[in-house]
């Protein structure tokens, strides 16, 4: 790293196997990794079965391992309930995983209930949905991640559904699990999640369900970009309960932490900012934490430009990256959601990310991104 920029050899490149032999990282750092779509099967109905080009796939998890992250699965990133079903994301599960073990890469994936193919009448369906998909990522050897349940929003009537629902999950679990809040920001369906749209209520039923199961939660996944209201959750946590910071906007303070604690990651952003966010990471664990926050929060204003209103459309910029980075062959997403972001947005994601180093071959991604402009009438 220097000025700021990630150097050629802070970034691996696709082809590579595994984590490569660097110290341990003072944080648990997952890169929550986006899916490759087939261009030659994929089609533009988002209720069309998903398809996936899975040697592509593959390969951009390996290039997350061999930085030395770890690689959070079968999540929003991987456009879970956005082009992504069940069918697919059962595959990408079971592939994944057999990839980190292969390679010693640390993996987790999303325990969720979107196989549902009707709004869920009873807690007991929701509940079902839960542990088909907790019974495939725990016999798989992964670690679980509970997501929130656009069914269980719909239908619970307040927090003790879902202290119910979420007990009888953690009861089952064979090994302590990451439980995920996911903020309607990302997912409007989400609203009013934990029982009531006022967040301070909801992160007391949150909490009361931690409480309520000591020693089954290793973590939470908090993406609620509010970064004042994370630490608050954060220094309540029981001890031994990690805080995994889902937020794209304000990571490097919160991962840096402050006298009463820090934040792990799980983050979407750390999918194309894998090789600078991996750097910084060293950084701080070779002591240099003016360093490591240099580093980290150079890469902000990318990060916020691809989260930006509607946030959960940052999929097709990490996509785009991707392409430009060269970790795939074209700029095509499952869903057809590849045209959610206007051609400005995409241009200025380019931008900021040439600005940063984290293309390995800038030539590449130049002539890729003028091929795009091009293909718009943009002459340069």
């Amino acid at each position: 790293m220097s000025g700021g920029r990630v150097s050629a050899q802070d970034t691996a490149s696709p082809g590579d196997e595994g984590p490569a032999a660097q110290p341990p990282l003072p944080r648990v750092l997952l890169a929550a990794a986006h899916v490759v779509a087939d261009p030659f099967r994929t089609v533009g109905d988002p209720d069309a079965p998903a398809a996936v080009d899975w040697d592509a796939t593959l390969a951009f998890r390996r290039h997350l391992w061999a930085l030395g992250l770890g690689v959070a699965d079968a999540m929003d990133t991987a456009q879970r309930g956005m082009g992504l079903d069940w069918a697919a994301a059962r595959e990408l599960v079971r592939r994944s995983a057999a990839e980190a073990k292969a390679v010693g890469g640390h993996i987790a994936c999303g325990v969720g209930t979107d196989q549902l193919a009707a709004p869920a009448r009873t807690l007991s369906e929701v509940v079902t949905a839960y542990e088909e998909q907790l019974a495939v990522v725990e016999d798989c050897g992964a670690q679980p991640v509970l997501m929130a349940s656009r069914a269980l929003a719909a239908l619970a009537a307040g927090p003790d559904d879902y202290a119910e629902v979420y007990g009888e999950m953690l009861r089952q679990c064979s090994g302590p699990v990451v439980l995920h809040w996911l903020g309607p920001m990302f997912d409007p369906a989400l609203t009013g999640y934990w029982g009531s749209t006022e967040l301070d209520a909801a992160t007391e039923a949150f909490l009361a369900v931690i409480a309520a199961h000591p020693g089954k939660v290793d973590g939470v996944k908090v993406s609620l970009l509010d970064a004042h209201r994370e630490i608050a959750l954060r220094r309540r946590l029981p001890d031994g309960v990690r805080c995994y910071t889902g937020d794209d906007l304000h990571y490097p303070e919160l991962i840096d932490g402050d006298d009463q604690g820090f934040s792990h990651a799980l983050l979407g952003a750390f999918d194309p900012l894998a090789p600078a966010a991996a750097e910084a990471l060293r950084l701080l664990g070779a002591g240099d934490r003016k360093g490591f926050r240099a580093l980290l929060d150079s890469t902000v204003e990318l990060s916020r430009h691809l989260f930006r209103a509607p946030t959960r459309h940052y999929k097709t910029g990490v996509v785009l990256l991707a392409w430009l980075a060269g970790h795939q062959s074209h700029f095509t997403m499952v869903g057809g959601l590849h045209s959610a972001r206007s051609l400005p947005h995409l241009a200025r994601a380019y931008q900021l990310a040439d600005g940063l180093g984290l293309f390995p071959d800038p030539g590449l991604a130049r002539s890729r991104m003028a091929s795009l402009l091009s293909l718009h009438g943009v002459n340069q």
